[in-house]
C-alpha cells in the first residue's frame, strides 16, 4: 500500500505547525499556571477555521477529511493540550453524530456555529454507573407528545463549562437498551430542566474542565433526536471509533514535543563531566522513544489515507488508539526519567505533558476496551 502528503496537505502541515508554534506554544506555561486560555487565541482557532475541519462546506465548515484532521491534532500536540480538547468537540464526538445523521433541521440549525467556534460542543454518555458499559446508562429519555422528557445524571463530560451544544445519550427503553433502547438528542445549554453542576477537579491541567449534568424533567423536541429513535448507542460507537484516531493523533504530537525537549534537554545538561546525551543508557532511551513515534507514525497515517479511501478501519482505529497513548506513556515516562529531579517540577513543561498523557489510555474508551476490540475481531468467525 502506498500513500503520501500531498500537495495541499503537505501545506496544511507547514502551517498549522507554524501558527502552532508561533502563536499557541509560547503561552503552554501561562495557560498551565493560570488555567485559562487567553481569549485572543480563541478567536484566532476561529479565524483560522479549526473548529469546522470536519464539517461539510455547506454548513460553513472545511470538510478536509480525516488523514488532515489527524495531522492538525498532531501539530496542535504540540501545544498546551486545551487546544486539541477545544476543536475536537465540534469535529469530534460533540458534533460529528450531527454530521453523520442529523435531520436537515438539525445541521442547519447546529453545524454553522459549530463550525465557526462560535458554539463549542460537548457529549454525553458517561454516568457514575456506566463507563466502560456504556449500555449500563440509566439517563432516561420518556416520549410525551411532541417532546421527550430527561432525567438523569451524566459525569466526565469534557467541554461542559463552556459548551453551548450537546449531544446527549439516554435510555428510551428499558426493555432494549442498546439493541434499539437508547437514543441521542441534540440539547442546547439553555433547555430547562438541564443544568451544569459541579466542576470535576482531576490531576490534569483542568483548563477545558470535566463536569457534572443534571437533567430534571429536562423536555427536548423530538425533532431534536438525532438519527433514529432506539439508535443512538450505535451513533455513540460510530464518533467514538472516529475519536479513537483523534486520540492517537494527539499521542503522536505529545511524543514528539516530549521528545524533542528532552533531546535539547540532554545535550546540555553535564554530570560527570559530559553531557548526559554521551551516555549510553540515555541514548537508549532517546531510540526506544523514537522507535514508538516512528511505529505510530507510520500506521496511524497508513489507516487515516484508509478512512478517507471509505474503508472501514474500525479495528485498526483501536490498534491506533491502543499503541499511541500506551506509547505516548512510556515515551513520556522515559522523558521525565531523563530530566531527572527538573521533569517532576511543575515549572517543566515535561511534567504536565505527563500528567495529561495518563487520561488518554481511559477516556473514549480505556486500553482494556481497546483489547477487546482487537481481541474479538482477531477472534471472529
Amino acid at each position: 500500500m502506498k500513500y503520501e502528503l500531498s500537495d495541499d496537505l503537505k501545506m496544511l502541515q507547514d502551517t498549522t505547525r507554524s501558527f502552532v508554534r508561533k502563536e499557541l506554544m509560547p503561552y503552554t506555561m501561562q495557560i498551565e499556571e493560570t488555567k485559562k486560555i487567553p481569549e485572543p487565541l480563541i478567536r484566532k482557532l476561529r479565524e483560522q477555521g479549526y473548529f469546522g475541519i470536519m464539517i461539510p462546506e455547506e454548513f460553513g465548515g472545511q470538510a478536509l477529511g480525516t488523514f488532515a484532521y489527524m495531522l492538525i491534532q498532531e501539530q496542535f500536540a504540540f501545544a498546551h493540550n486545551c487546544f486539541n480538547l477545544l476543536i475536537s468537540g465540534s469535529n469530534g464526538i460533540g458534533g460529528m453524530g450531527v454530521v453523520y445523521e442529523g435531520s436537515d433541521y438539525l445541521k442547519k440549525k447546529y453545524l454553522p456555529s459549530l463550525a465557526s467556534g462560535e458554539t463549542i460542543a460537548a457529549f454525553a454518555i458517561t454516568e457514575p454507573g456506566a463507563g466502560s458499559d456504556a449500555a449500563a446508562i440509566s439517563t432516561t429519555a420518556v416520549k410525551d407528545g411532541d417532546h421527550w422528557v430527561l432525567n438523569g445524571r451524566k459525569h466526565f463530560i469534557t467541554r461542559a463549562d463552556v459548551a453551548g451544544f450537546f449531544t446527549i445519550i439516554a435510555l428510551s427503553d428499558r426493555e432494549k437498551r442498546a439493541k434499539g433502547g437508547i437514543t441521542a438528542f441534540a440539547i442546547e445549554r439553555d433547555t430547562p430542566g438541564m443544568t451544569v453542576t459541579r466542576h470535576m477537579a482531576s490531576m490534569g491541567s483542568d483548563v477545558v474542565k470535566q463536569c457534572e449534568i443534571v437533567f430534571e424533567n429536562c423536555r427536548v423536541p423530538a425533532a431534536n433526536v438525532i438519527g433514529q429513535v432506539g439508535k443512538g448507542f450505535q451513533l455513540g460507537l460510530k464518533v467514538l471509533a472516529a475519536g479513537r484516531l483523534s486520540i492517537a493523533a494527539r499521542s503522536l504530537g505529545a511524543m514528539q514535543r516530549a521528545q524533542e525537549l528532552t533531546v535539547a534537554y540532554a545535550k546540555q545538561r553535564i554530570q560527570f563531566g559530559e553531557p548526559i546525551a554521551a551516555k549510553q543508557a540515555i541514548q537508549f532511551m532517546l531510540a526506544d522513544n523514537e522507535v514508538d513515534i516512528a511505529t505510530l507514525r507510520s500506521f496511524l497515517y497508513q489507516t487515516a489515507w484508509r478512512k478517507d479511501n471509505g474503508e472501514n478501519v474500525d479495528n485498526e482505529a483501536s490498534i491506533c488508539k491502543l499503541y499511541g497513548t500506551e506509547g505516548l506513556w512510556r515515551v513520556v515516562d522515559r522523558c521525565l526519567q531523563i530530566h531527572g529531579g527538573a521533569g517532576y517540577m511543575k515549572e517543566c513543561e515535561i511534567e504536565h505533558i505527563f500528567r495529561e498523557a495518563r487520561a488518554l489510555r481511559i477516556y473514549e474508551g480505556t486500553s482494556e476496551i481497546q483489547r477487546h476490540i482487537v481481541a474479538k475481531a482477531l477472534l471472529k468467525d
